[in-house]
């Protein structure tokens, strides 16, 4: 049995990530390469590719793996494109990924693509190692180690910055073979036990599907959570199907059961292999259709510009990615529940570390297949991708996911998200030392003064009252004080006029919910 890790090649493209997999793999699965026609008439990379390596266990996991039954470290290397255009590709694939090898041009340095995917990185896996390739191109060797070293000094400074575990940084030829010993070497190193969980129920992120005359439909993919073994049911639920597991392989070798983290095809009983390119395999009735979402937000800090509430942004969740848009708002617990009150936000500034938790409300154009705390990524994908600014905006777990489509009457009632307002008025004239009436806190056209009875007032000479009661019909109320209002105040309304600068001001502050239709919900409380 194999230890299996997925490591992900990302990097600007034409930096060598297909070579270098090449370079590193001794099994190639039926999706590597660019064995994509398209691929190879254009030259560059765009689908995900797998292919594998089978090493010993490396000294500091040995005794732990091999008393779990593991003979040995399988690396399923992820080949990501690295066109911008393809960035939808780049995310899902870091998606399945335990560890990332960011390959960087020697020549060119750091370029647009190189710091998406660092950041890419740094939302899916903590674990990274630097290759610096094409050091053949570099000849002279003097000019070489100059280079090297700078690149070295520069990529560390902006590692520095990042929540990445230490980092090593290996200079390779992907195409002579130089260091490439060296590059396993630091990737053993590297390599940890990542934690699974088998006994969540079982889901698979399929990323090929072709059909196999008189088996059924292999879908090839990696098992996010959970087992699955030969016999067992699934669910297609982008389908509504449920069908029967014939078989499974990894890298064309047969078994029963295959795990969280392997990489592997399952054979299904017959389906059309067209209707499902890429999506999800699970469990029966385990995801579902999310048509809106909660989730905590994660401001990724290069982003530079604000997250606005009402603005749309491209979702990825997976291997899908739908337009959706975005509510944001604010509170004082981690946590995201019902029961609490949240304030709304215009927009958030991502350089700025936020005072308070910030969480948004995602309504998808389309709906997507997801589990509970599902990772989602939103980015800005129709911004120019030749401008040398960040994509991606954040990042956050989705913490409800709301599957009635009628959600907009059955579910956000009973999301608690108001705006903070204020009326102000003056009083009009005196009833008697504790009654008053007010004018201008509400427009003679409004029919929702009843909504405010019993909510607290406040006058500019600093008394505290309540308004008690609609008066008229043309937008005035009348306030009511539990002790009398002092004389001087009375006088000033009595002598004074409304338009005069002693008038006495009124202000009424309380909050508006912003997903109640009428007063008996309690549209407005203080």
């Amino acid at each position: 049995m194999y230890l299996n890790l997925n490591i992900g090649i990302l990097g600007h493209v034409d930096s060598g990530k297909t070579t270098l997999a090449k370079a590193l793999s001794a099994i190639a699965s039926t999706a590597a390469f660019d064995k994509n026609p398209q691929s190879q008439a254009r030259g560059i990379t765009l689908d995900l590719g797998f292919s594998a390596l089978q090493v010993d266990l490396p000294d500091h996991l040995r005794e732990q793996c091999t008393e779990q039954g593991y003979e040995k470290l399988q690396y399923t290397f992820v080949d990501c494109p690295g066109h911008a255009s393809l960035i939808r590709t780049i995310i899902g694939g870091a998606q399945i990924i335990d560890m990332m090898l960011l390959v960087i041009d020697s020549e060119k340095g750091i370029q647009p693509q190189t710091a998406e995917c660092l950041i890419i990185g740094e939302l899916t896996c903590r674990k990274m190692i630097v290759v610096l390739n094409k050091i053949d191109v570099l000849r002279d060797p003097i000019q070489r180690k100059k280079t090297l070293e700078r690149l070295k000094k520069g990529i560390a400074g902006v590692l520095s910055k990042m929540s990445f575990d230490e980092t090593p940084i290996v200079f390779v030829s992907a195409t002579t073979g130089v260091n490439i010993t060296t590059l396993v070497e630091a990737m053993q190193s590297k390599s940890y036990k990542p934690q699974r969980n088998l006994d969540l129920p079982f889901m698979f992120a399929v990323d090929h599907c072709f059909a196999i005359k008189g088996q059924g439909t292999v879908c090839t993919g990696t098992v996010l959570q959970g087992k699955l073994s030969v016999n067992d049911e699934v669910e297609i639920p982008k389908l509504k199907l449920q069908r029967k597991v014939k078989s499974i392989q990894m890298f064309r070798k047969s078994y029963q059961t295959v795990r969280q983290g392997d990489r592997a095809g399952i054979c299904i009983t017959q389906f059309d292999p067209k209707s499902l390119e890429r999506g999800i395999v699970c469990a029966s009735n385990y995801v579902h259709c999310v048509y809106a979402a909660v989730v905590r937000l994660n401001c990724v800090k290069y982003y530079k510009r604000p997250i606005k509430s009402k603005a749309k942004f491209h979702i990825t969740c997976g291997y899908e990615t739908v337009v959706a848009t975005i509510l944001l708002f604010t509170g004082d617990v981690e946590t995201f529940s019902y029961a609490n009150q949240y304030e709304y936000a215009e927009e958030i500034a991502t350089d700025q570390e936020a005072k308070r938790n910030v969480f948004a409300l995602l309504e998808f154009e389309t709906p997507v297949l997801a589990s509970e705390n599902a990772l989602i990524i939103g980015s800005k994908l129709d911004s120019d991708v030749h401008a040398a600014e960040c994509r991606i905006a954040f990042s956050g777990r989705l913490a409800q996911a709301m599957r009635d489509s009628k959600y907009t009457e059955t579910v956000l009632p009973e999301l608690k998200i108001y705006k903070q307002k204020a009326k102000i008025g003056s009083i009009q004239r005196v009833v008697n030392e504790k009654e008053l009436i007010a004018v201008g806190l509400f427009k003679k056209s409004a029919n929702n003064r009843q909504a405010f009875v019993g909510l607290g007032i406040s006058l500019s000479s600093g008394e505290r009252g309540i308004i008690q009661d609609t008066f008229g019909a043309s937008g005035k109320v009348k306030l009511h004080f539990s002790e009398p209002v002092a004389a001087d105040v009375l006088n000033r309304i009595g002598q004074k006029g409304p338009s005069s600068a002693g008038e006495v001001k009124v202000e009424l502050r309380f909050k508006k919910f912003l997903f109640r239709k009428n007063t008996k919900d309690q549209k407005v409380v203080q």
